[in-house]
């Protein structure tokens, strides 16, 4: 009897900002239970955004006792706990892995000033280059230098640095390992090499040796502490699998790992990846490079406008309307959307910029701002609500643009996160960008590409072909061509447009920031 048969079961646990996910997958990629723990986001500040490594520790022993008894496993029927994780996260802890910091997490914006210092002083590109994490205060060594020059105690007390991930690891077996595809994500890791990078560490006053041990995604770890292991309803020699980070394993969850077949996600934000066999960094500084194995690289590009944009039009500009859909019985989302259906492709001329959270790919501007151009009597509201929708998709675009530069032309999009049911944003996705948009079955993406690592660590299977059958397409939007004839001189307009308001982004950002309590 295989090994698959005896244990024909992998428990996932995603790491994620707001909640962390835990299912049990069985060999054929069945989602047999599935549990969510929430915790809080902690903004004593606009410019903070932290934390509690304990609270979100706790909701891995929680989560994955929670599966185990949901599913109602053995625990001789575990084949491996395999792991994904959000990126960025910085810990500073001691010797004895008490915490010297809250969790800081990718939406923590104190190192922004750094910046400016990284690119003027620093040769910040050079470091992009070999690292391929882009300059902006997300990056761990944006936030190892604001604590370096702002926080110098701590600073200096820290034995360790680590992530929110390692730290789950340190915790349960004792040891300081991240795997290549977080680490790739720090800002501090050659990319090429697959180690610390020098000129990064040199730039932050990190020592190599402060830092965890780099390893492969397929790195399995064993012996852990027995007390933690009753607590989650497992053996104590359970394999555990390091893993990788939530964005390159939601590539593998959508299917999303041949040339030119792109994944698009948009929920409150919005992220646009692909795979290629060696690390790539865009000379332009656009795009991340993340690893997912030593031949599996992830490319691509987040924006920070997507869902949140939808939100904002309910309820700045669409409360009445938003009403009178619960009153019709509907969504507010869903009615909102037909009213935008009753406008044609374009908005008759009204392009927005939703650059309402500052920007990130491929702008990587804190300062840009939200703008309707062309607005005209002529415009309703319904015209404002599809420019805003189509606003989102024209920054997916441009993502998509210099990711084809890098990494050739699109085959297919894959659609997953909350737009996935939106069949008037599917269609303009695909009426946009000239591709055809493809919708997997696959909810839990991540924790899905997880799954599959893990069966791939414990040699199970010898590449991820062979788990292709657990992803389905549901249906697919071709592209209408009169409307992307259309849109394609709608999105010069759009390009031009920011482009020349880049300096008074600026000008007004700086004005905001003065006058504004």
């Amino acid at each position: 009897m295989s090994l698959s048969l005896q244990k024909p079961y992998i428990i996932a646990a995603d790491l994620g900002t707001t909640s962390t996910k835990t299912l049990v997958i069985d060999r054929d990629g069945r989602v047999l239970a599935s549990h969510s723990i929430e915790y809080p986001l902690y903004t004593p500040r606009p410019d903070m955004a932290e934390q509690d490594p304990n609270e979100i520790f706790q909701a891995v022993l929680n989560g994955i006792q929670a599966v185990v008894a949901k599913a109602k496993i053995l625990p001789s029927q575990v084949l491996c706990v395999s792991f994904s994780s959000a990126m960025h996260s910085l810990i500073a802890v001691d010797r004895d892995l008490n915490l010297l910091t809250q969790c800081i997490t990718f939406a923590d914006n104190r190192s922004v000033n750094y910046v400016k210092v990284l690119k003027e002083q620093l040769d910040g590109h050079q470091i992009y280059m070999n690292t391929g994490t882009p300059l902006h205060p997300m990056s761990p060594l944006l936030k190892l230098m604001w604590f370096r020059d702002n926080r110098p105690v701590i600073f200096e007390q820290a034995h360790k640095f680590i992530g929110i991930k390692e730290y789950v690891f340190a915790k349960l077996f004792g040891q300081f390992v991240i795997d290549y595809s977080l680490a790739s994500a720090t800002g501090l890791f050659n990319l090429r090499q697959l180690k610390w990078d020098k000129q990064a560490l040199e730039a932050c006053g990190v020592r190599e040796e402060q830092l965890s041990e780099p390893v492969s995604t397929v790195h399995r770890v064993q012996g852990m502490k027995a007390e933690y292991a009753a607590a989650m309803g497992l053996h104590a020699d359970t394999p555990f699998v390091v893993g990788a980070s939530d964005g390159v394993l939601a590539n593998l969850g959508v299917g999303a790992f041949e040339e030119g077949v792109y994944a698009v996600t948009i929920g409150t934000s919005g992220a646009v990846r692909g795979v290629v066999r060696e690390p790539i960094t865009d000379p332009k500084g656009r795009l991340f490079c993340y690893a997912l194995k030593e031949d599996f690289w992830v490319v691509g590009g987040a924006i920070n406008n997507g869902g949140i944009m939808f939100r904002w039009v309910r309820d700045q500009l669409a409360t009445a309307e938003a009403e009178e859909g619960r009153r019709r019985g509907m969504d507010p989302y869903d009615y909102l959307t037909s009213l935008a259906q009753e406008v044609a492709a374009g908005s008759d001329g009204l392009i927005f910029l939703p650059l309402l959270a500052g920007e990130r790919a491929p702008y990587w501007n804190a300062n840009a701002r939200g703008v309707f151009f062309g607005l005209s009597l002529y415009h309703e509201k319904k015209h404002m609500i599809r420019a805003v929708l189509e606003g989102v998709v024209y920054r997916i675009y441009s993502v998509l643009n210099a990711l084809e530069e890098l990494s050739g032309p699109t085959k297919e999009i894959r659609a997953s996160g909350g737009f996935a049911r939106s069949k008037f944003w599917l269609q303009a996705m695909a009426d946009v960008t000239g591709s055809s948009v493809a919708v997997p079955n696959s909810i839990e993406s991540s924790g899905l590409g997880a799954a599959q690592l893990g069966l791939l660590a414990m040699g199970e299977i010898s590449d991820f072909s062979m788990v292709h059958q657990w992803m389905q397409i549901t249906h697919s939007h071709k592209t209408n061509t009169e409307h992307y004839e259309l849109y394609q001189q709608l999105t010069k307009i759009y390009n031009r447009v920011y482009h020349q308001l880049k300096d008074e982004f600026d000008a007004i950002a700086a004005f905001q920031q003065a006058h504004t309590k």
